[in-house]
């Protein structure tokens, strides 16, 4: 890490991510963070590659993905090199399930889309 590498404090990480320090330093317990740097007075200095971390992190949530399983990727990272196939098995499984809600979601769109032609008239002059 360089030592020109810009540091964030915890105020500024959840001003820029949204999220609260109390969830911040709650994934930084469970293991969800990887260590975060630490000042000489034990403040948390953050850094752009913890924010793009976080954005990861973000997106495997809107997913839903298990606060479990976004640990135990969060642990293969950290285990190296050697759990790549077992990390790609993890988002592929990840991936799967959006994929089947998705199609759920269009079909119940489809039938939101079909009531509310219905209720405008659309529906009856097709």
């Amino acid at each position: 890490m360089s030592l020109t590498q810009t540091r964030y404090t915890i105020s500024e990480v959840e001003a820029r991510t949204g999220l609260s320090q109390h969830t911040l330093r709650w994934y930084e317990r469970i293991g969800l963070m990887p260590h975060v740097d630490r000042s000489h007075s034990g403040q948390r200095r953050f850094t752009d590659d913890d924010l793009g971390w976080l954005a990861f992190v973000g997106k495997l949530r809107t997913t839903g993905m298990s606060v479990a399983d976004m640990v135990r990727y969060a642990e293969l990272v950290r285990e190296g090199e050697h759990t790549v196939d077992q990390r790609r098995e993890l988002l592929e499984q990840t991936r799967r399930e959006v994929r089947a809600r998705i199609t759920e979601l269009n079909d119940a769109l489809a039938v939101l889309d079909f009531k509310i032609d219905l209720y405008t008239g659309k529906a009856a002059r097709a």
